[in-house]
């Protein structure tokens, strides 16, 4: 509770002091300007991936395989527009951060650390997999 008290608090308090400080140096209008400007570019851009994204999630089903990628990737992509929505620049900033394809995959692979584990037994692993077979059946 109290790290999203944090964050409801801490976010928008940030926010507000990069639009005071960014405003005193470029000018208020330029600093409203430049906040449309970001989210107008941010929603656009975030179409196109989600729309290459959902092309390669339709072709990795077509091939039978499961578009694991895509739909982390789809759903930061729907996060990053969201972001860009919100006026500010720290929003921005994260935004744009999980738009582009090349810092996605560097956060992914931040946080997946045992991408290549996933779905695959580990190495190990002493599980031995066996078959109960009853040679004692009842024969008519």
């Amino acid at each position: 509770m109290n790290t999203f008290f944090l964050l409801f608090i801490g976010i928008p308090a940030l926010e507000i002091f990069l639009m005071i400080k960014i405003g005193g140096e470029i000018g208020a209008l330029n600093t409203v300007a430049l906040i449309f400007l970001t989210a107008i570019i941010g929603v656009y851009y975030a179409r196109i991936q989600g729309l290459q994204t959902l092309r390669s999630g339709i072709t990795n089903v077509y091939q039978n395989k499961v578009p694991v990628y895509e739909l982390i990737s789809g759903a930061s992509i729907a996060i990053a527009a969201l972001l860009l929505i919100i006026p500010g620049f720290f929003t921005d900033a994260l935004g744009f951060i999980l738009l582009f394809p090349f810092t996605r995959n560097m956060l992914f692979k931040l946080v997946l650390k045992n991408k290549s584990t996933i779905g695959e037994k580990k190495k190990n692993d002493r599980t031995i997999d066996g078959e109960i077979i009853d040679k004692n059946k009842d024969e008519l």
